[in-house]
């Protein structure tokens, strides 16, 4: 299905209706801010709006207007539950594919609600009525801004809203260090300051609250976990989940780990190998023109972005780490000229 004409779900919006907004399951900066930005605009618009997400938010993001009010399916499923029951209409934010919602899948997907994509990843599914997905903007939070402005209600922003979308773009993008080649982003990045964003206080909410385990987790995954092949142009992290426990890992603790990784330099490929929940959650990040999107596509079953992409492995940690090193041979002359 070809992306969806902003009118048209406009003209779904005419009229007050139960909407749920959910995002994918482990959510991120983007999904959070994608989600709660949303909530704000459609409840000013007479909506009853319900945010759900599968499991629970990283603490980095416990400050952010209105996340309390967040219904996490994991913790609470009766109310989730009912909440899906009682949609007229479902916004999926920041994920292209249903089952991103484990076990509220199913459920969403017999819904009779009618069901709105806005996301910016690849290859998004035809299981929506209604689809904006547009890769190239660097978040589903610029989406969001996007989406109010072809509203026509660009005068709704207010203060709550820029601050969620601030930190979707933000973190989606590394604070600015990928994804963010288009000039419009920082057009409205600077219309968000205007409306009242501190862009130095958010900096400190979201980046400067690590807690001890979690500081020496990163210390850990860096100086005893961290392996370099120079000759494939590639770094990696593996961490067990013996290394998780030793730590007191929490969801959002092993968020960028894998960036540092990819700060080598000479390292075009970076990987991040994290064994969790029965399985391998596999991090792919890269430079210049290799795309990890394809890589995770091609041989883990996964996806996301041409520079920062992602998979869940049935294997075992050291077979999947196995694997990858095995197919680096074969892209060792794409490895080496990512620029050209």
């Amino acid at each position: 299905m070809e992306n969806t004409d902003f009118k048209d779900i406009a003209e779904k919006l005419s009229r007050p209706l139960q909407v749920l907004i959910t995002t994918h399951t482990n959510p991120d900066g983007d999904a959070i801010g994608a989600s709660m930005a949303l909530s704000f605009y459609l409840t000013k618009k007479n909506h009853s709006v319900h945010v759900m997400a599968p499991d629970p938010f990283p603490d980095f993001l416990a400050w952010m207007p209105g996340i309390d009010d967040i219904l996490i399916f994991a913790n609470n499923k009766s109310e989730c539950i009912k909440a899906i029951e009682n949609a007229d209409l479902i916004i999926a934010a920041d994920f292209n594919n249903l089952g991103r919602l484990n076990d509220a899948a199913i459920l969403v997907r017999q819904s009779k609600a009618v069901k709105v994509l806005i996301d910016h990843h690849l290859f998004a599914s035809d299981e929506f009525d209604f689809k904006i997905s547009i890769s190239r903007i660097s978040s589903t939070s610029e989406l969001v801004y996007n989406f109010i402005e072809e509203m026509g209600d660009i005068q709704l922003l207010d203060r709550n809203i820029a601050e969620c979308i601030y930190t979707g773009i933000i973190t989606d993008t590394g604070s600015l260090s990928y994804s963010c080649n288009y000039v419009r982003t920082y057009i409205i990045i600077a219309e968000l300051v205007r409306l009242g964003v501190d862009g130095e206080h958010l900096h400190r909410l979201i980046y400067d609250t690590y807690s001890e385990s979690r500081l020496r987790l990163l210390g850990y995954s860096i100086s005893e976990r961290l392996i370099v092949l120079p000759e494939y142009y590639t770094a990696f992290i593996t961490l067990s989940q013996a290394d998780l426990l030793k730590f007191n890992h929490r969801i959002g603790d092993t968020e960028d780990v894998v960036n540092y990784a990819l700060s080598v330099k000479d390292i075009n490929l970076a990987a991040l190998f994290m064994e969790r929940d029965g399985i391998v959650k596999v991090s792919f990040r890269s430079k210049g023109n290799f795309s990890v999107d394809s890589f995770a596509r091609e041989h883990f079953n996964g996806g996301g972005h041409r520079n920062a992409a992602g998979a869940n492995c049935d294997g075992t940690l050291e077979d999947t780490v196995l694997k990858f090193r095995q197919i680096l041979p074969l892209y060792q002359s794409k490895l080496k000229s990512v620029y050209s």
